[in-house]
């Protein structure tokens, strides 16, 4: 929001309770009611606007079903609303790992695919954004992890794969970008930071940051799993095991350097970042 602010861009916002979106109209955006699964509300929110900013999607664990209903469907719905609003660009936040090869591995990938699909084919001209793990002040993964090595005496290692972390106002940064670069229309970017980590290697920045004496441990895919199978009997984490499936299946990484040659960017390091999200 800020990032477009910024550039003294008028903001309409779609919200599912716009009275309890008080700090987005102090920000000067408008606010409208409406929600990714109610087609005639996406209508009257893309009405007269320029561009469509997309980055609606649910948690990786959610319940298949919701993710189905939500992510790939309302999308649809949204890009159709688009085009019969004649917007001018489609910027989507997909996500890194989004392939025809990961269809299979979660049901999160396979609507992050069909997402790309229908904005690829709609014939609006779009950009499209793969990140990586987005970390920032508030909430988010980075937080979680923070938390556990400052409040438990031995934190515990997801995986051992790596992540390419990316910062949250880099990341809006390239969005602002999006919607006045003619040579980034109809292209697909993967949005990463400049370090590459594993998840222990995370760990041990985190403790140095913060000055911590702490141990850490290799979770075993095996409890994880066990954990998941168990999660997915409470419905907000239906899709729990698929989630662990994303954790296993490869490196978050990627290849930042078309990203940053075509808007002009440099994501900060992950050090700066952590730095930031401590603070």
């Amino acid at each position: 929001m800020h990032a477009l602010r910024a550039e003294e861009q008028p903001l309409r916002v779609l919200a599912r309770k716009p009275e309890k979106q008080e700090q987005l109209q102090a920000w000067g955006c408008e606010v409208v009611q409406g929600d990714m699964t109610d087609a005639d509300s996406l209508r009257r929110a893309v009405e007269g606007c320029e561009a469509v900013v997309h980055l609606v999607a649910l948690p990786p664990f959610a319940d298949p079903k919701a993710i189905e209903r939500v992510m790939e469907q309302g999308t649809r719905d949204l890009v159709a609303a688009a085009k019969e609003a004649g917007v001018g660009r489609f910027v989507l936040m997909s996500a890194l790992g989004t392939s025809e090869e990961t269809l299979d591995v979660a049901p999160y990938y396979r609507a992050k695919w069909a997402m790309e699909q229908s904005v690829q084919g709609s014939g609006l001209e779009h950009v499209i954004f793969r990140p990586s793990f987005i970390f920032g002040r508030n909430g988010g993964l980075i937080q979680q992890q923070i938390m556990l090595v400052r409040r438990s005496p031995v934190a515990p290692i997801l995986s051992r794969r790596r992540l390419q972390p990316i910062w949250v106002e880099d990341v809006a940064a390239f969005f602002a970008k999006a919607l006045t670069t003619p040579q980034a229309t109809g292209k697909t970017f993967d949005l990463c930071g400049p370090d590459i980590v594993t998840w222990a290697e995370l760990n041990e920045r985190i403790r140095r940051a913060l000055d911590k004496r702490r141990g850490a441990f290799q979770m075993p895919l095996g409890l994880l799993r066990a954990g998941a199978a168990v999660g997915s009997l409470l419905p907000p984490f239906r899709g729990a095991p698929a989630a662990i499936r994303m954790l296993d299946y490869g490196d978050n990484a990627g290849d930042a350097r078309p990203a940053v040659e075509t808007f002009g960017l440099e994501p900060i390091g992950l050090d700066e970042q952590i730095r930031r999200a401590v603070a």
